[in-house]
């Protein structure tokens, strides 16, 4: 069973703990000073680097409020994510269109509001750059192994081959589109550092083959997301990614000739960030002899834990009672609605303490990224998931 002061200092964790007085669960409570926190280190740590904050891992007007006077740029999926940042009076050329799957339509949307930054994949997507944003920056985003040691893998949907990215840096030259730099995403929540250097080797392979078969000088390297937060199991500090990545880069590039680094962290910022209350509303056994206890909470994979699908994230569970338990007994923790795939662990040996009862709170720590954004509408006519936010 974990203890509270292993993730959060007293004055921290009262934050939370004010904020879910007197208010019915379930509820997420956001500290808006750790994502400053996450952010401030992250630019310390990638001073060189333009930061476009992930939308969609906390689409809240008030994180991008907070990171847009950071200074912090975004990186948007959708025009519907481009609408509330250009909302919050962020300039859209401090926006870049991310996702590689967009209509037509929206591309042209996009360009109307004044963005010039696309990420594509393939032909046709890249023709409809050309057609409804001309002359635009574009980035290829290629595939890249990393599947096996990222917890939320991102390696299949997207992306396109390199000898492909290639051909389609120089397509999107002689449609008169500006071949602007190579992107790739190592997969959510990867724990391995070696895999950004092999991703940047096969980056640094497209860079000099365009240059030398084709005199077209790429200007830029989009690294993606994937910089961990911490969950149940302990991760290696994103320092140490920092320093892999900075020295590869300056390895192969030089200082002076080093291209413009864009950096797309969700998870790594927000996740600390939120605490997800809710209340035990039912505590049962499958058989008389069984001994492990199903927990059912009025939180489950359609009010934001869909990330525990196939238990990929491990989110730490804390109850109060155990910082006093010395009895604790395995639990499955499974959702309210009544849908049989609402149980977010079974196979994980999560344990809690014997004496839990109904009624009990239950608190889901870094829950900060993924959560709000994934909630349901209205799935068993279950609410949209309530956020409290605390500076």
């Amino acid at each position: 069973m974990i203890k509270i002061d292993q993730y959060f200092d007293p004055a921290s964790w009262q934050k939370f703990t004010q904020a879910a007085e007197g208010r019915e669960t379930p509820f997420l409570v956001v500290d808006l000073s750790r994502i400053k926190s996450k952010y401030n280190e992250m630019v310390g740590l990638f001073p060189e680097a333009k930061i476009h904050y992930a939308m969609k891992a906390s689409p809240a007007v008030e994180v991008i409020n907070l990171l847009a006077e950071l200074g912090s740029n975004f990186d948007c999926a959708s025009i519907y994510e481009l609408d509330r940042v250009l909302d919050c009076a962020v300039d859209a050329n401090r926006i870049s269109y991310g996702n590689t799957i967009k209509k037509a339509q929206h591309v042209k949307y996009a360009y109307e509001k004044g963005v010039r930054l696309y990420a594509t994949d393939s032909e046709a997507d890249l023709k409809n750059i050309a057609t409804y944003a001309p002359g635009s920056n574009v980035f290829v985003r290629i595939l890249v192994e990393g599947s096996d040691t990222a917890e939320w893998p991102l390696s299949r949907k997207f992306g396109c081959d390199p000898a492909m990215a290639t051909n389609l840096l120089i397509q999107a030259r002689d449609l008169g589109l500006v071949p602007y730099g190579v992107s790739f995403h190592v997969g959510s929540q990867q724990k391995s550092v070696a895999v950004w250097n092999d991703a940047l080797m096969t980056v640094k392979n497209i860079f000099e083959q365009l240059l030398n078969e084709q005199g077209i000088k790429l200007q830029m390297i989009n690294l993606g997301g994937g910089f961990p937060a911490r969950y149940l199991s302990q991760v290696n500090p994103i320092k140490e990614y920092a320093e892999a990545v900075k020295q590869y880069l300056v390895d192969s590039y030089g200082v002076d000739d080093m291209p413009e680094i864009i950096l797309e962290p969700g998870r790594s910022l927000a996740a600390s960030s939120g605490v997800l209350v809710s209340e035990v509303v039912l505590i049962s056994r499958k058989s008389h002899d069984d001994t492990t206890r199903w927990v059912y909470t009025d939180v489950g994979l359609f009010q934001g834990l869909i990330e525990t699908l196939g238990e990929a994230i491990k989110y730490p569970v804390y109850t109060p009672k155990m910082e006093t338990s010395t009895n604790a007994g395995r639990v499955v923790l499974a959702g309210p609605t009544c849908d049989s795939a609402d149980i977010m662990y079974e196979e994980t040996d999560y344990q809690l303490p014997e004496e839990l009862e109904i009624g009990d709170k239950i608190f889901w720590l870094a829950t900060g990224a993924y959560t709000n954004s994934y909630s349901s509408i209205e799935f068993n006519g279950f609410p949209p998931l309530e956020v409290v936010y605390v500076d």
